[in-house]
């Protein structure tokens, strides 16, 4: 938390939001020589929705940045099969080793954040939890210059820094103060309920779909199971409101009577929370003096759980766009990678297909992974971007 340490006058960069994408740019540009801010209005190490699944892109920059053996560490379970239910029809896939991959993970944001945010921290970047943006200071040019902060005191702080980044979610107010332009939205999302239980025999991810229904079942830290129910958003208030535990399990039963049975017999950790969806978009990623990361910019529908990847690919391609000073090239490159995993989840999403066609568009989902990550493994690892800046 904040300690009413004076800020310092200038920063290369100041970073507003500490989760996943705030917290890896602030990492890889600390670990580039540059004098970084990161701030946060939420207390350190405090949890967040998420569906915490990590695809193959995700874990291959964790590895290359020395952070995925601190996350398994954490007691975080080894992910080597992914299982497709369609209807009463499994297709299970053992994970193959690839770009040095052999599992993936799931950890909770409690564990993942908080292992980013020391990482950033060691590295050399000033981190503030309990403070938050209050407005930008901005040129004649109408340039972003710097910044105003409110501590816990309430007390205001002023910082001038060469770039104001924004890694503050899909309600952005970094985006909303540089009026960053929206050019794509989602024509559908989904509305779902979750929660945590112990004693759930399921090993590695298990994604359900049924007919207006799916489920999620992803392993992650202290024994515990992410269990994800989910309709149409068009769905959700007569699936649960009202009656949230009966909608929840009726859901999972639509999907598979025997998946609600295990569940029942399972011990619950904690409430069962709900998400009635938003609508995806893609904003402008740059303006003079500001650049947007994670939610801030791209949010697409977590149905396919692809959320956490997208944040730390995109830090990193945000990171090598500032050291060489070519911003138009980290919203081209972020575009390009992202539009064919926001159009498949858009359609996947539409739950307008039958359990044939849901086959077809996780086919196209698999493959546009994979671009990804044949694209990012590509890329020289992180830590070389030092000796870059040092050259």
């Amino acid at each position: 938390m904040y300690t009413g340490n004076r800020f310092q006058s200038r920063y290369d960069a100041v970073i507003v939001g500490a989760r996943c994408a705030g917290a890896a740019t602030a990492l890889l540009l600390a670990r580039a020589g540059a004098k970084v801010l990161l701030i946060d209005r939420q207390a350190y190490g405090s949890d967040t929705m998420s569906t915490h699944a990590l695809m193959r892109t995700g874990v291959l920059q964790l590895h290359r940045w020395g952070l995925l053996s601190s996350v398994m560490a954490a007691g975080t379970p080894e992910i080597r099969t992914t299982t497709f239910h369609y209807g009463s029809e499994p297709l299970r896939i053992a994970m193959k080793s690839e770009h040095g991959v052999a599992h993936l993970c799931a950890p909770r944001r409690t564990v993942l954040d908080r292992i980013l945010v020391d990482a950033a921290r060691l590295a050399g970047a000033e981190v503030r939890h309990g403070v938050q943006l209050a407005d930008l200071e901005c040129d004649s040019n109408n340039r972003v210059t710097g910044a105003w902060l409110k501590d816990l005191t309430g007390a205001d702080r002023h910082v001038r820094s060469d770039l104001l980044i924004g890694a503050d979610g899909r309600e952005s107010k970094v985006a909303r103060l540089v009026n960053a332009g929206t050019y794509l939205e989602s024509e559908t999302w989904s509305g779902c309920v979750y929660g945590y239980y112990e004693n759930l025999d399921r090993d590695g991810f298990h994604w359900h779909f049924a007919k207006d229904a799916a489920a999620s079942i992803i392993p992650t830290n202290d024994a515990q199971h992410c269990v994800v129910a989910s309709v149409p958003s068009a769905a959700f208030s007569a699936a649960f409101r009202g009656r949230v535990e009966d909608g929840f399990f009726q859901v999972l039963a639509a999907n598979s009577p025997e998946l609600a049975e295990d569940v029942r017999q399972a011990r619950p950790v904690g409430r069962l929370r709900g998400f009635a969806g938003i609508v995806g978009h893609l904003r402008e990623a740059h303006g003079p003096g500001w650049a947007l990361v994670g939610d801030a910019g791209y949010f697409k529908d977590p149905l396919t759980a692809h959320g956490i990847t997208d944040a730390l690919r995109d830090a990193e391609l945000l990171v090598r766009a500032i050291l060489d000073d070519n911003l138009h090239a980290y919203q081209r490159q972020r575009d390009a990678l992202s539009r064919p995993l926001f159009d498949v989840t858009d359609a996947i999403t539409s739950f307008r297909w039958d359990l044939e066609e849901i086959k077809t568009l996780h086919t196209q989902l698999s493959a546009a992974m994979r671009a990804e990550t044949d694209f990012i493994a590509s890329l020289t690892e992180p830590n070389t971007l030092a000796a870059k800046e040092d050259a």
